[in-house]
C-alpha cells in the first residue's frame, strides 16, 4: 500500500503556527555586535559622519603629499594673493601655501585631538570604576574630585596652564587630558553602579571571582558602548579648546601650526581676506561635526533599546 504523504500547506499545528515560524525560531540569533553594526548602518547621519570624517583625513594625510608647495616656504613675490590654481587657498603675508599649511595644521589638529581622546577617556574610565565598583569612602573621595573640576572654570585654567605648558602640541593635548576627562569618569561610574547589582555579577562574587576579574571580565565590556561614545565626543571637544587656545595664541607655537592658529594668523585680515579665517574655520567645523555624528551614531548603534530603521 502506498504510504499517503500530506501536503506541505496541510501541515499546520492545531494553534496556527506553521512551518515558516518554526523556522524562524530555529534560526540562530544575531549577536549584539551584528545588530550593532545593522543599527549603525542604517544611521544616515552617522554615515555622512564617517564619510565626511574619512575624506578629511585622506586630505590632511594625502594633501601633503602632493602639494608642490612646503606649508613654512616663504615666497616674497606671492605675498597675500587670492586664490589661483597654483595656491587654490591663496597665501599668507608672508607667501606661503595656504592649502599646505591647512593640511599641515589639520594633521597636528587631528593628532591633539586624539591623544586627549585616548588620555582623558582613559583617565575617567580607571577613575569612574573604581569609584562605581568601591563604593563607600573611595567613591566618595573620586567624586568630590570629579566635582572640583567641573567647578573650576575651564577656559581661564587653560590660559593659565597653557602658557607654562602648552607650546607643544603633545604637551598642549596633555594639558587638555588633564581637565576634561570628569564627563567620562562620571558616566563610567554610573555604569559600575548599575551593573555590580545585577545578577550576573553577583553570580560571579558569589562564586569566588576576585574584584579584578569582576571588572575587567564582567562589568567592563559591558560599558564599552558608552566609553566608545565618551571616546569620540572628547575628540570633537579638544578641537574646540585647541583651537579656542591658539586663536587666543596661546595654543600651538610655531613653527609648529593647527587650524586654530590659522584662524588666529588670519584675523587681522577679516575684512580684507575673509577667506583666511573662513577656510580653517570650515574645516574646524566640518571635523567637529563629523564626530558629533559619528558618536550619534555610535551611541544609537550600541543602545540594546534600539531597533534598525525599517523593522
Amino acid at each position: 500500500m502506498t504510504d499517503l504523504v500530506a501536503p506541505e500547506s496541510d501541515l499546520i499545528a492545531a494553534d496556527g503556527v506553521t512551518i515558516e515560524d518554526l523556522e524562524a525560531l530555529s534560526d540562530k540569533p544575531e549577536s549584539f555586535g551584528r545588530q550593532a553594526w545593522d543599527r549603525f548602518r542604517s544611521h544616515r547621519v552617522a554615515n555622512i559622519g564617517v564619510v565626511l570624517l574619512i575624506l578629511v583625513i585622506i586630505a590632511f594625510i594625502v594633501g601633503p603629499w602632493v602639494s608642490p608647495h612646503e606649508p613654512e616656504t616663504t615666497s616674497v613675490l606671492e605675498r597675500s594673493e587670492g586664490p589661483s590654481l597654483s595656491h587654490p587657498f591663496g597665501t599668507d603675508d608672508l607667501g606661503r601655501d595656504l592649502m599646505a599649511r591647512v593640511f599641515s595644521g589639520g594633521r597636528i589638529s587631528l593628532m591633539i585631538a586624539l591623544i586627549v581622546s585616548v588620555c582623558a577617556t582613559l583617565i575617567g574610565t580607571i577613575l569612574g570604576s573604581i569609584a562605581g565598583f568601591s563604593g563607600k569612602f573611595v567613591d566618595s573621595g573620586i567624586s568630590q574630585l570629579t566635582n572640583l573640576f567641573l567647578a573650576m572654570p575651564l577656559l581661564p585654567l587653560l590660559l593659565v596652564f597653557a602658557i607654562k605648558f602648552g607650546s607643544s602640541p603633545i604637551s598642549m593635548a596633555l594639558l587638555l587630558s588633564a581637565f576634561v576627562w570628569t564627563r567620562a569618569a562620571r558616566v563610567v561610574r554610573g555604569q559600575f553602579l548599575t551593573f555590580k547589582n545585577m545578577d550576573f555579577v553577583q553570580a560571579a562574587r558569589a562564586s569566588g571571582a576576585k574584584p579584578g576579574r569582576i571588572i575587567f571580565r564582567h562589568i567592563l565590556p559591558n560599558t564599552i558602548g558608552v566609553i566608545l561614545v565618551e571616546a569620540s565626543l572628547l575628540a570633537g571637544t579638544a578641537i574646540i579648546l585647541e583651537s579656542t587656545l591658539s586663536f587666543l595664541s596661546l595654543g600651538v607655537q610655531p613653527p609648529a601650526t593647527s587650524l586654530g592658529v590659522l584662524v588666529n594668523e588670519g584675523k587681522g585680515f577679516i575684512t580684507s581676506r575673509p577667506s583666511r579665517i573662513l577656510i580653517p574655520g570650515a574645516f574646524i567645523t566640518l571635523i567637529v561635526l563629523s564626530i558629533n555624528f559619528l558618536g550619534d551614531g555610535l551611541r544609537d548603534a550600541l543602545d540594546p533599546t534600539s531597533k534598525v530603521e525599517g523593522d
